[in-house]
């Protein structure tokens, strides 16, 4: 899962100015960045994990990219593609001027043989070939998708992972990590050190800075990104002044960074999602009103404020999209708040519920995740509910959900995707085998949708269908920690951190 997403972007302790792009001027300084690990690979389109894409949009970029709101707005591409009547035809216009780290020129050659490639094996991009009729070339300037069926999804899958690289270098597997971002690769060392450098002959795309849209200046001269598995190291090295940001905090660290002086704690809002998933294939739950049982029973406030222990660092909310999102709204969100043991005890009788042990699936690995099961299973149990909780590794626990006879509920979490179908829950083959009559009408519709307003009208459908299908209960949105320099200007928090646009230190 790709473990982050947001839409609000904020700061507790604000960070010492965001600088004025207008006069931004390029610097000979070096930014270090600890993150949580090795990278595998640079290859985006192999592995599309946080860590890997935090590097690699610095390094590489897309036909289309995240705004604030999340909806995708050109990078690589000139503008909006022009869509058929009957959608199935895209034709995407092409920035002119813009060169790879190798001195090559950007043309629709190197699209049609990146996303060729991103097509054939990016777990996304596989979907999206089943789909394509064609990609083709359009002149030097313009590429042509041409679809088997309507696609409302598809800018969004282009948004992420589908780097575009030189023709000549695409290959099965990468050897040359060359593109057209803001900083080339310049040496990787496993286990020490990744180290970016500014290109010169960058273009960047027109614009405010909006999330990751908008303009990118390559201020820092270098930046490095160290892996620093342990949290508390990055924490420690954070107010050394050994990095200058520091990724993915423990909560508990906030006041002592606040309170080093040299650094500075950053709060990234609605960084991600919690979630109780519910078997819908065998067992219990298979029934819907129990399914309701659930979602009638639970407190998503107690549960969230026992995971985070502290207000700053969640909120609760029901719609699956947090505020300010372009997805955000409220429609079809009921059984949600603070509990109501009545409801939740009547839909047990009329379901003829005969004390069968719910088996609640959770993992001490992701501690927050334990907590909320703590809570669940006490409103579960005040409700009627017989609980079995069960507390293993993560890693038996995601051996453990593949078999729908192990379990009933497991807990997780999730980022906010660029598009709601790709929403794991509503994947029918993901664990809990959510497949109904109404969610496969309803995503239809969405899939069928060409224009935004078409798109959130779907949207509100299929968030409706969720919540009477019950296939989970969302439990809340969770904030991240992370740390800067107090020396550093101009960051803005983002899921995937950017330094594009920063100022080291002097």
């Amino acid at each position: 899962m790709m473990m982050k997403s947001a839409f609000v972007l904020i700061t507790l302790a604000m960070l010492a100015g965001t600088s004025n792009l207008a006069i931004a001027q390029t610097s000979d300084g070096v930014l270090t960045v600890a993150t949580i690990g090795e990278l595998p690979t640079l290859d985006a389109m192999q592995t599309p994990t946080d860590i890997v894409l935090t590097v690699d949009q610095h390094i590489f970029e897309t036909l289309y990219t995240y705004d604030a709101q999340w909806k995708s707005v050109p990078l690589l591409a000139a503008a909006m593609p022009k869509i058929s009547d009957d959608g199935l035809t895209y034709r995407i216009p092409l920035r002119e001027g813009v060169k790879f780290h190798d001195g090559s020129d950007f043309d629709s050659k190197d699209v049609v043989a990146s996303l060729k490639r991103w097509m054939n094996v990016n777990s996304k991009g596989k979907q999206v070939a089943t789909i394509v009729d064609s990609l083709t070339v359009d002149g030097d300037h313009a590429v042509i998708i041409k679809l088997k069926s309507r696609y409302a999804p598809l800018l969004a899958t282009l948004s992420q992972s589908s780097i575009i690289l030189p023709s000549e270098k695409v290959a099965d597997t990468l050897t040359d990590f060359i593109g057209t971002g803001p900083y080339m690769l310049k040496e990787r060392k496993p286990d020490q050190y990744t180290q970016l450098v500014r290109f010169d002959g960058y273009r960047s795309p027109e614009g405010e800075p909006n999330n990751y849209a908008g303009k990118r200046e390559a201020v820092a001269k270098e930046i490095r990104f160290v892996p620093v598995p342990d949290a508390n190291t990055r924490v420690e090295g954070l107010i050394s002044g050994q990095f200058d940001f520091a990724d993915s905090l423990p909560v508990s660290a906030y006041e002592r960074i606040e309170k080093s002086g040299n650094a500075k704690p950053v709060i990234f809002k609605d960084a991600g999602w919690v979630s109780l998933n519910m078997n819908m294939k065998q067992g219990l739950l298979v029934k819907k009103p129990l399914r309701q049982a659930v979602q009638a029973a639970l407190n998503s406030s107690d549960m969230m404020l026992a995971a985070f222990n502290d207000q700053r660092f969640f909120s609760v909310d029901g719609a699956f999209f947090p505020k300010g999102s372009f997805w955000h709204t409220d429609a079809g969100v009921v059984r949600y708040g603070e509990g109501d043991p009545d409801t939740a005890a009547k839909l047990l009788k009329d379901a003829g519920y005969d004390g069968t042990p719910l088996r609640l699936l959770t993992s001490r690995q992701y501690e927050f995740h334990y907590k909320i099961g703590e809570v669940a299973k006490a409103y579960l149990e005040a409700a009627g509910f017989k609980v079995d909780m069960q507390v293993v590794d993560w890693a038996t626990l995601t051996t453990r959900r593949a078999d729908p006879k192990e379990w009933d509920i497991f807990i997780t979490h999730s980022n906010f995707p660029g598009d709601p179908t790709t929403i794991n829950t509503i994947t029918d083959s993901y664990p809990g085998w959510y497949v109904s009559d109404q969610k496969t009408k309803a995503v239809s519709a969405y899939m069928d949708a060409t224009s935004d307003d078409a798109k959130q009208k779907a949207w509100e459908g299929i968030q409706t269908v969720i919540y009477d299908d019950a296939p989970l209960y969302k439990v809340g949105n969770f904030n991240a920690l992370s740390g800067i320099s107090a020396s550093i200007s101009g960051y803005t928090p983002t899921y995937w951190p950017h330094f594009w646009n920063v100022s080291p230190k002097k």
